[in-house]
């Protein structure tokens, strides 16, 4: 899945609390990706520009560390691991961090075995799932579609709340 898409999920689904928590949901979401390809990504602008937006760079061109960072940043058992000792260290969960594990469980389904498939039992186990690319209409129009419906549920949900919250007041 693209990485706008990822912070986007990750702020609808566990960032509603607050601004805040919206932009920790955010950019839990798209950490596994800033993380791994962050710097090969502003090494291939800084050297090349927007040839990017082509599509992606053949995997020959790839440095090794992009993949040892996208297997320790796509991997359920390193998130769950992080998660609980958050989760201990704070003494509660700290919600926004979900956003993370749930950029892993779609990109197990939104990414194939051509470019990038989700190491998500590493390193227990090299299994990866071949599923159908983001980059597919059938995938991509379905993700916009759902943000979109999911955003429009949670801004009107939010203006009824604070409509109901205003007419509480007035009482």
């Amino acid at each position: 899945m693209d990485i706008a898409s990822h912070g986007l999920w990750g702020g609808v689904f566990f960032g509603r609390k607050n601004r805040k928590t919206f932009w920790q949901a955010f950019i839990f979401g798209v950490a596994p990706d800033m993380l791994s390809f962050g710097i090969f990504f502003v090494q291939r602008i800084y050297s090349r520009g927007f040839d990017f937006l082509s599509g992606p760079p053949p995997v020959s061109i790839i440095p090794p560390y992009v993949s040892s960072m996208y297997n320790t940043t796509h991997s359920l058992i390193i998130f769950a691991a992080a998660f609980f000792v958050v989760w201990i260290l704070r003494k509660k969960i700290l919600a926004p961090m979900l956003a993370w594990g749930f950029h892993i469980i779609l990109d197990i389904f939104t990414h194939n075995e051509k470019f990038f498939p989700t190491p998500f039992l590493w390193p227990i186990l090299d299994y990866k799932f071949d599923g159908i690319s983001w980059g597919h209409p059938a995938i991509w129009f379905s993700n916009l579609g759902l943000l979109m419906l999911f955003y429009l549920l949670f801004w009107r949900r939010k203006r009824l709340l604070r409509g109901l919250k205003n007419q509480e007041n007035q009482v």
